[in-house]
């Protein structure tokens, strides 16, 4: 008997199967999709965080709003703040995903930039990756 077996999604077995689309939207004319489970939950985080609550009119609770943070002051206390936001915000509406790590810093370079590095698996899958969010005046 196995213990912790991975679940694959069936979809990722199909080669021919969109499950989403790609961000950014980079594709001249077109919108370019994604074929795996990995891609298409990188880009369902970055989607919700980089949205705001409002900015869909037929969902108007969607988003995160972490451009909310982007005018606090940045130091200590503004960091732990997203970094318990992110978190919260995960575990709400994303209870598949676990965190690895997440650094919430400011660049050496610019002290008025965010920089979000989120390290993230899904349970029970060999879904894993990394999603650096960088907010700068």
């Amino acid at each position: 008997m196995a213990f912790n077996p991975q679940q694959i999604n069936p979809n990722d077995l199909n080669p021919n199967i969109g499950l989403g689309i790609s961000i950014p939207f980079s594709n001249p004319g077109i919108f370019s999709s994604t074929y795996n489970t990995n891609e298409a939950v990188k880009n369902n985080l970055i989607n919700y965080f980089l949205t705001n609550p409002g900015e869909l009119p037929l969902n108007p609770t969607f988003g995160a709003g972490l451009r909310n943070y982007l005018f606090e002051q940045s130091n200590d206390n503004t960091f732990s703040n997203i970094e318990s936001f992110v978190n919260q915000k995960i575990k709400l509406y994303f209870p598949m995903i676990k965190i690895k790590k997440l650094d919430v810093l400011s660049s050496p370079s610019n002290p008025n930039s965010i920089i979000i590095n989120l390290q993230y698996y899904v349970v029970n899958s060999n879904v894993n990756g990394t999603v650096t969010f960088n907010f700068s005046l």
